[in-house]
C-alpha cells in the first residue's frame, strides 16, 4: 500500500524499467508522509555528481509550527541507490525521450521507499487507448461478477 502516488504517471508515460530507492528525510518529513501529506505531482529523479535527487515533490511539514523557520517544502531529496542503479538511470537521461520520474512512495519495514521508473512520454492517441483498454477491463468484469450472482 502506497502512501503518496504520483496518479497520472500510469496515464502520461510507458513505464520501462523500475527502481526502488531509499530517500534522506528529516524526521518531521516522515511523519508528514506517513499521515497521506505530500506531492509527487510534477516531480522527477535527476542524477548530479554521481547522487540521485528527487526535484519538484511537495512534502509540507507534519506541524507547520514546529518546524524550522528555513523549511522549504519543495527541497531537493538525495535519493539512495547502489552505483548500477544510478548508472541506469543516468543512461536514460542521456537517452532522447526518456525521463525518470517518481511513482509512488511507500513503507517497506521501518523505511520509506520510493519508487521511481525509466518511462517515454506517451502520445494523445496511446492515452485514449489506455482509457479505452481500462473502460473495456472494467465492463467486463462488471457483466461476469452480475453472471457470477
Amino acid at each position: 500500500m502506497s502512501l503518496i502516488d504520483n496518479k497520472r504517471t500510469l496515464l502520461d508515460y510507458e513505464i520501462l524499467d523500475r527502481f526502488e530507492a531509499g530517500i534522506e528525510l528529516f524526521g518531521y518529513e516522515v511523519k508528514s508522509i506517513r499521515a497521506g501529506l505530500g506531492s509527487l505531482k510534477g516531480a522527477r529523479v535527476v542524477v548530479r555528481g554521481g547522487e540521485a535527487y528527487l526535484i519538484g515533490s511537495t512534502i509540507p511539514p507534519f506541524q507547520p509550527k514546529n518546524a524550522p523557520e528555513s523549511y522549504d517544502p519543495e527541497r531537493n531529496r538525495r535519493l539512495l541507490l547502489n552505483h548500477k542503479e544510478l548508472r541506469d538511470i543516468e543512461g536514460a537521461e542521456h537517452e532522447k525521450g526518456l525521463t525518470t520520474i517518481p511513482i509512488a512512495m511507500y513503507n517497506k519495514g521501518r523505511n520509506l521507499k520510493l519508487e521511481i521508473g525509466i518511462a517515454k512520454g506517451k502520445k494523445k492517441a496511446d492515452k485514449r487507448a489506455t482509457i479505452a483498454e481500462r473502460d473495456t477491463k472494467r465492463d467486463i468484469d462488471r457483466t461476469l461478477k452480475i453472471k457470477d450472482r
